[in-house]
C-alpha cells in the first residue's frame, strides 16, 4: 500500500498537474503576473525579446515532425517560470550586458554559466524578493524554514515550446555560494532570491527535482518581457 501511495504521489500527481495546467492555458484562463511595485529612479527599458528564433519547419536529426526532440537543443533557454501556489508567473530572460550587473526587475533571469532544462546540468533562475517577483519565495522560506514549499510544483517553459515540471525538494536559507548548483550533474532546477536589499545579504535557494516534460502551447512558452532597471 505504501508503494502504491508513493507511486501515486511521485508519478500520477505531477502528470495530472501538467494536464490541468495545459488545459487551463488552452482555455485562456491563466494570465501572466505583472509586478506592481515601483522603484525610486526606475529607468524604463524597451520591450525585450531574449529568445532565439525557433524555426518549426526544421526537423532535428533523430526526430520526426510533430514529436518532441529527446536530445537537448543547443539553443534552448528558459522563457517562463510559474509557481501557481505562490502566484508567481514571470518571463525569464538573460541579463543584457547593457543593463549592468544589478538584476533587472519585473522578470526572472537565468544564469548563463550553468545549464537549461533537459541539459543534465543545473538550471539556475533568480529574481528580486519584491512584489510581483520572487518575494513569495522569501516569505515562505521564513515560515518553518520553508517546509510548506516542499512538494510544490514549478513549471518552466522553454524557447523551443516545451514545458518542464519540477517538484521542490529542498529549501536552503542563508546561502552565500553556488557550489551545489555547479556540482549538479542531474539537471535540477535552482531558484534564488535575496534575503536583503543588496548583494551583501545571503540568498535563499529552492531546489527542485525534474519530474516530466511535454510540448507546450507556443503562446504560453513565449511571454512578453518588459524588464526595467531598479534600485
Amino acid at each position: 500500500m505504501h508503494a502504491l501511495v508513493e507511486r501515486f504521489r511521485t508519478r500520477l500527481v505531477p502528470a495530472l498537474l501538467l494536464a490541468l495546467g495545459l488545459a487551463l492555458l488552452g482555455s485562456g484562463l491563466l494570465s501572466y503576473a505583472t509586478a506592481v511595485e515601483s522603484a525610486p529612479e526606475a529607468v524604463a527599458l524597451p520591450t525585450h525579446d531574449p529568445l532565439p528564433t525557433i524555426d518549426p519547419s526544421i526537423v532535428l536529426p533523430g526526430s520526426s515532425a510533430g514529436t518532441a526532440e529527446p536530445t537537448f537543443p543547443p539553443d534552448r533557454v528558459a522563457t517562463r517560470v510559474v509557481l501557481r501556489r505562490l502566484k508567481i508567473d514571470l518571463p525569464v530572460i538573460a541579463q543584457p550586458p547593457s543593463a549592468g550587473a544589478f538584476p533587472l526587475c519585473d522578470v526572472a533571469l537565468y544564469f548563463t554559466d550553468l545549464g537549461q532544462p533537459g541539459s543534465g546540468r543545473a538550471t539556475y533562475i533568480y529574481a528580486h524578493a519584491r512584489r510581483g517577483m520572487f518575494l513569495p519565495i522569501l516569505t515562505a522560506s521564513q515560515d518553518h524554514n520553508g517546509q510548506k514549499l516542499i512538494g510544490q510544483t514549478v513549471e518552466v517553459y522553454t524557447s523551443d515550446n516545451m514545458l518542464f515540471l519540477y517538484q521542490i525538494a529542498e529549501v536552503r536559507r542563508h546561502v552565500r555560494e553556488m557550489t551545489g548548483a555547479y556540482a549538479d550533474d542531474i539537471g535540477r532546477l535552482w531558484l534564488q532570491t535575496s534575503e536583503g536589499p543588496n548583494d551583501s545579504y545571503p540568498k535563499v535557494q529552492v531546489v527542485a527535482d525534474d519530474v516530466s516534460s511535454a510540448p507546450a502551447d507556443p503562446d504560453a512558452a513565449h511571454p512578453k518581457a518588459h524588464p526595467r532597471q531598479c534600485q
